[in-house]
C-alpha cells in the first residue's frame, strides 16, 4: 500500500536538493572557528546558509543567530531579557507557553485571531517593560495573526514583540522590517530542511542574554560548535523555500479542494479556523464524538499520515489548548485532526484522504439520523 503523507508542519520530507547539499557537506572538513583552510572552508559553508536564511526573512546575515531548533530560539527569545516581563498569546507553541507558564495570555476570538484591544490592556495593566510573543500562523489551525499591528501597540507601550513564524516560512513571505518583529524564530525542517537546525532573528541593537555558554560561537550568543551538516541543509530548503513562495497558491486550491470534498462527503466536521486568514496548506478538521487520536490511528491504518493537534510532545494526545482558546469545549478540543500539505502534496493525495476520512466516519462515526 502507498502511504500518503499529510504532516508537514509536525516535519517536512527533506527536499532532494537539501539533502544533495547536506552530502556534500559531509566532505568537510574541520571546526568553522579554526583559522587555518579547512576551517574557514567550513566557515564559509556556515555563513553561506545565514545568508540563505536571512534572504528568507528580509534581514541582513548578521542578524541571523543559529540554534538546533525553534524550540531554542523561542526560548533565548522569551528568555533573553530577564528584565522584561512577558505576555503570550493563548495559541502559542508549546515552547513559548511553557517558557511563560506565568505570563498573561493574550485571548483569541472563535476563529483564532488574537484579540488586540486584550493586548493593549495586558500590556497597559503591568509594570515595567514587556516582551510579547504571537506568531504569524498557528500550527494547528493555519490562522494567520495580525502581527504588524500586535508589534505597533506593543512598541507604543515600550515592549518587544517576539513573533514565531515557524510555520508560516515557506508559506507567506517574510520581512522582518514589514512585520514590525523585534525577534522572529523560523526552523529548518518545517520547509524541507533538516531537523536540528534552527535560528532566531534579532532586530539590530537588540542584545538577548545567552542561554548556552562556553564558548565565542554566534557572536557569543550561542555557544557549540556549529552542526554544519544541518546548517547548510536549512540555507539550501531557505533557498528553495524563497524561490518556491508561489507554490503556496497551489497548495491554498489543494487544502480548499479537500476541505469542499469534506463538506460534502461529511457534513458533521467542522473547519476550525475557516472564517479567518490562513497560511493555504493547513486544515484542521473536527468530527464531534470522534477522538483525535482514534482518528489518526483509523488513518493510519488506510495509509495516510496526520496529526491531532501540535506533534511536538513524543507521541502523546491531549485535548488542543488551541481549541479550547477558541472557545471549544474540552471533548471538541480533543476531537480534531491537523492536514498539512507541503512540497510533495498532490490531487491524488487530497483524493486518497478524502476517500479514507469519509469512510472512517461512515463507518464509526456518523451521527444517526434524526
Amino acid at each position: 500500500m502507498t502511504r500518503v503523507y499529510l504532516d508537514h508542519n509536525a516535519s517536512a520530507p527533506l527536499k532532494p536538493a537539501v539533502k544533495a547539499a547536506m552530502v556534500q557537506a559531509l566532505d568537510l572538513v574541520g571546526n568553522p572557528s579554526s583559522v587555518h583552510g579547512f576551517g574557514r572552508a567550513v566557515r564559509r559553508a556556515v555563513e553561506d546558509a545565514r545568508a540563505q536564511v536571512a534572504a528568507l526573512a528580509g534581514v541582513r546575515p548578521a542578524q541571523v543567530f543559529f540554534t538546533g531548533s525553534g524550540t531554542e530560539a523561542n526560548n533565548l527569545a522569551l528568555r533573553g531579557f530577564p528584565g522584561r516581563r512577558l505576555v503570550v498569546s493563548a495559541i502559542e507553541h508549546e515552547s513559548v507557553l511553557a517558557t511563560a507558564p506565568d505570563a498573561p495570555r493574550i485571548p483569541v476570538d472563535r476563529d483564532g485571531v488574537a484579540d488586540l484591544d486584550a493586548l493593549k490592556r495586558l500590556l497597559a495593566a503591568g509594570e515595567g517593560p514587556a516582551l510579547v510573543s504571537l506568531m504569524l500562523a498557528n500550527n494547528e489551525t493555519g490562522v494567520i495573526q495580525p502581527v504588524a499591528q500586535a508589534a505597533a501597540i506593543a512598541h507604543a507601550h515600550g515592549a518587544l514583540l517576539h513573533c514565531d513564524a515557524v510555520q508560516a516560512a515557506g508559506r507567506l513571505p517574510l520581512d522582518l522590517a514589514a512585520l514590525g518583529a523585534d525577534l522572529l524564530t523560523v526552523s529548518a525542517h518545517k520547509i524541507g530542511g533538516p531537523a536540528g537546525a534552527g535560528a532566531l532573528i534579532i532586530a539590530e541593537g537588540l542584545e538577548p542574554e545567552a542561554l548556552i555558554r562556553g564558548g565565542g560561537q554566534e557572536k557569543r550568543r550561542r555557544a557549540g560548535t556549529e552542526n554544519v551538516v544541518g546548517l547548510v541543509g536549512f540555507g539550501a530548503a531557505a533557498r528553495l523555500a524563497l524561490q518556491e513562495l508561489p507554490d503556496a497558491e497551489r497548495l491554498t486550491r489543494l487544502r480548499d479542494a479537500l476541505e469542499a470534498q469534506v463538506r460534502d462527503a461529511v457534513p458533521e466536521a467542522l473547519v476550525m479556523g475557516g472564517g479567518a486568514a490562513r497560511v493555504g496548506n493547513t486544515s484542521c478538521l473536527l468530527l464531534p464524538g470522534a477522538p483525535g487520536e482514534t482518528q489518526v490511528m483509523a488513518l493510519d491504518l488506510a495509509g495516510v499520515a496526520v496529526s491531532a493537534g501540535s506533534a511536538c510532545s513524543s507521541g502523546k494526545v491531549k485535548p488542543s489548548h488551541v481549541l479550547a482558546a477558541m472557545g471549544q469545549g474540552a471533548d471538541a478540543a480533543a476531537s480534531a485532526i491537523r492536514v498539512s500539505l507541503g512540497w510533495d502534496s498532490d490531487a491524488a493525495a487530497v483524493d486518497r484522504f478524502v476517500a479514507a476520512y469519509a469512510g472512517m466516519a461512515q463507518r464509526r462515526w456518523r451521527a444517526p439520523a434524526a
